[in-house]
Formats: structure tokens, sequence, C-alpha cells
């Protein structure tokens, strides 16, 4: 199929599906609403990224019967399985220990089926052997990836942008190592993504849900080890290209771990939610997500040609990035602490 026809093709098709689930969800009442913790002020549907996991999903099967099964279908039976499970859990909440089992199960026949991560490349430094122990890394990337970018999904046309440019990014990697299979699960995220968009960017009015988010993740954690031999790029590409997903949840998370909090129970305390309780807009911040994802898939493509000035901007230029928009984010919470009126004695 012509690629810009099947694009069009794809993102009207996600566009428009996602209308109909948008009317689905008001019907049955599947609706987000808010309170003290949310970004969000009017009731929102929820369940819109089920119109990405159809045509993703679609889309694969499609390739996969052109290059054969092989072990691409663990992918799509995988993927389905993720999505089952986040479309129910957006319908009626799931136990986090249920939730686990399943993603567990999940990540353990991806890894039968893909392989895991035997090499890391570690840029400026050289490649590392993991051995066996790669295999509890891999297990733990498939689950964390997945879960964290469910955490991510928070403000207005973050997890769609992301995924937007992390499916662009992709695309240009699959297309450098000639892997078919890849490049259209990526075109398909792409598209999909496009067309979710235009529904849910700010103001939204339909959410992702877990049925899209999680789906998302997961499939941003197994598409380095189906497109690559498992050496020392895999890893090191699939983490570049989730840079901004992995430090927000990541530091997040051990910050909060560090000061005993409940690390699971809902907060405010990602840089995304602290930008925008700054000040800054939902449209905004999701941008600047989206662009810094975007930064990432050229430099891992830049990597992955064999240009070496990548190295230095991959290991020091993106983390002080982060650190900039960290300290950007304190020094605005810090100012609006010294000018909130203090309570009266009254």
């Amino acid at each position: 199929m012509n690629p810009p026809f099947a694009f069009l093709l794809l993102t009207s098709l996600s566009y428009s599906g996602i209308y109909l689930i948008r009317r689905y969800a008001e019907k049955c009442r599947l609706v987000d609403h808010p309170n003290e913790r949310s970004s969000h002020a009017v009731p929102t549907p929820r369940g819109g990224g089920l119109a990405i996991v159809l045509l993703v999903l679609g889309t694969g099967l499609l390739s996969v019967m052109e290059v054969g099964f092989e072990k691409r279908l663990i992918y799509i039976l995988g993927g389905a399985a993720i999505a089952g499970l986040g479309w129910s859990d957006d319908h009626h909440s799931l136990s986090p220990r249920l939730r686990f089992v399943v993603q567990a199960i999940v990540a353990g026949l991806s890894i039968w089926g893909l392989g895991y991560f035997k090499v890391v490349t570690i840029p400026l430094v050289g490649e590392l052997s993991l051995g066996a122990i790669g295999i509890a890394i891999t297990f733990l990337w498939i689950i964390g990836l997945t879960n964290a970018y469910n955490f991510m999904d928070g403000i207005d046309g973050l997890a769609g942008g992301v995924a937007l440019s992390a499916g662009i990014g992709w695309m240009w990697l699959a297309s450098n190592m000639n892997n078919s299979f890849a490049f259209w699960i990526a075109f398909a995220i792409t598209a999909g993504s496009l067309g979710f968009l235009g529904h849910n960017w700010s103001p939204a009015k339909i959410f992702m849900g877990d049925v899209g988010s999680t789906f998302l993740g997961y499939s941003f954690a197994v598409l380095p080890l189906i497109s690559s031999d498992q050496g020392g790029d895999a890893l090191l590409l699939g983490t570049v290209l989730m840079w901004t997903i992995i430090m927000d949840a990541g530091v997040t998370f051990i910050q909060r771990l560090l000061r005993r909090e409940k690390v699971f129970a809902a907060h405010r305390s990602h840089l995304y939610q602290r930008l925008v309780l700054s000040g800054y807009k939902h449209e905004t911040v999701s941008s600047l997500y989206s662009v810094l994802t975007l930064l990432a898939g050229l430099l891992s493509f830049e990597w992955s040609q064999g240009h070496q000035i990548a190295a230095p901007l991959i290991f020091w230029g993106l983390p002080l990035i982060w650190i900039i928009l960290s300290i950007h984010a304190a020094r605005l919470r810090n100012a609006a602490l010294k000018t909130k009126p203090l309570p009266s004695d009254s």
C-alpha cells in the first residue's frame, strides 16, 4: 500500500473511531470525574486509546501475513492482552495484583518469543554483557515501561504527543534496519496517535484510558526486541526514545520512595504536573514533551547511523535538559509559595 495514502487512511480511521468511542463512553458513563488531584475540571469520557490499539493490531496482523508469522505474532497477542486488561480496568477498577499478574505473564511470554537484552551499549563507555541477568532486566523493562506510560497519561495531549513523536522515531530506525514489521507497527502508532490528538488536544474531549496508555507502553517496550537482534543498541535505542517518560516517572518514583510516600497512590509530583501547576498550559507542556521525544528520535537515528557526535548529546545533553527543566519548575514553585498570602488569624 502507498505509505502516504495508508497514513491518511489510518489517521482518518483513528479520528472517526474515537468519535464513536466517545459516544459509547458517554452512553455507558465511562467517564473520568475530576477530583483534587486531577488536571481536568469537567467530567471527560475515557477509553479513546482503543482506536489506536485496533489500528496497530490490525496493521500488525496484515504485516505478519506479509512477512510470515514467526515470533512476531507474540507482539500482537501480548499487545491484545495488555489492551484487554486496560479496557477492563477502564470499565471496572481492577486490583493492582491482578494487573501485575497479567502483565508478568505477558512479559514472560514476550521474552520467550522475542528474546531478551543480552548486551547493553552505554554511550562513551561501550558495550556491557548482561548474561542471564538480561532476562530480569528485560522483564522489568517491559512491566516498568508499560506502567510508566500509564502514569504519564495525566494531561491533555501528553501521551498521544509522545506516542506520535516516538512513532516517527521508530519509523526512522526501522527503515534504517530494513525491518518492515517494526516499521508498520510504528507507522500505525504514529497515524493512530495523530487521529487521537484531534480529540485529545487541550481542551480534551476524551482521554486515552488505560487501554491505550498501557498498550503504548508495552509496544514501545518490545519494539527494541522486534527491531534488532537484541544487540547492544536495542536497549539503548528504546531507552533514548522513551527518555521523557522514563526520566519523569523514574525520578518521581525514586523521590517519593526516599520520602517514604505511598509510591502507587495518586499524586502531583511528576515534572509535567509541576509545570502545569506553575501556570503552563497543557498544550505547552505536551508540546515540550513531544519535541523532546522527537529530538531523542533524531539522536537515536544518528547513533544507529554510526555518528559518534550523538553519544555525548545522549549521555550528557538529554540529562542536562532534564536538570534545567527540574530547576525551573522548582523555582516557579518557590516563587509561588513566596507570593501566596498567609492565612488569616481570624
